[in-house]
């Protein structure tokens, strides 16, 4: 390995870690997701570990077909970047659907009072939620999961900016040795920035009194994502 390929290979590792940190779409839908929908940390895991693969994979694939058939830089950053604005048009658009499905999932939880009249004239009343398994009115909700198949693809569109101009160097000097190190570097040290995040927002929201939220966990998480869309595609995070 000479030392253009060493320092474009800590230059990756760098990228890698400072690309995440400051994303906050990386790993703040993950955290929300996984307390909204109670996910294990094994679903947790599987799930972000999987869709960082997906979010590098798809920069890797195109940076390399990019190379090899002489596209010019300009043009993959600029195709990365409709990758981008997509990315966070979807975030946007998930998390809004996400929130007034929260919204909607927080009323029908909330319990109320119903009033039931006999034919002798007495009545009486009962609490309940439209989510009771024992509720025999026919307006019983079932209970919806979110697939995690949606988070996925969105950061299958999301681009990772900093890894097409990495690619070039090593392309331009013939090292495809030095594309796949530079690109397993860039792509582990992503994933694992993500997971790390992860784990750590979910064990500081464990800390937290949130036990009041519970009822209004879908609301909160599809709010949270909603924020993390708009600051990717307005404010440039």
């Amino acid at each position: 390995m000479n030392n253009e390929i060493l320092i474009l290979c800590t230059t990756a590792v760098s990228l890698g870690f400072v690309h995440t940190v400051l994303g906050p779409d990386h790993y703040i839908p993950f955290i929300a997701l996984s307390q909204s929908e109670k996910w294990t940390n094994k679903k947790t895991l599987l799930i972000t570990i999987l869709s960082g693969l997906g979010h590098v994979l798809s920069s890797i694939i195109i940076g390399i077909v990019g190379v090899f058939i002489g596209t010019a830089v300009f043009s993959l950053e600029t195709l990365e970047s409709y990758r981008g604005d997509a990315a966070g048009w979807l975030l946007i658009t998930f998390g809004s659907l996400y929130m007034l499905w929260g919204i909607r999932s927080s009323f029908r939880k909330k319990a109320h009072t119903h009033k039931h009249f006999h034919l002798d004239g007495t009545y009486h009343e009962h609490k309940h939620t439209h989510e009771e398994d024992n509720h025999i009115h026919l307006h019983k909700s079932g209970k919806k999961k979110f697939s995690p198949w949606i988070i996925f693809l969105i950061f299958v569109f999301g681009p990772c900016e900093p890894l097409i101009p990495l690619l070039i160097y090593p392309a331009a000097q013939h090292s495809i040795s030095g594309m796949v190190l530079v690109s397993i570097l860039f792509g582990a040290t992503t994933i694992l920035t993500m997971t790390v995040l992860v784990f750590i927002g979910i064990f500081g929201i464990n800390l937290l009194p949130v036990k009041k939220l519970e009822l209004h966990m879908h609301t909160l998480a599809g709010a949270t994502i909603l924020l993390c869309g708009i600051s990717i595609q307005f404010l440039g995070l």
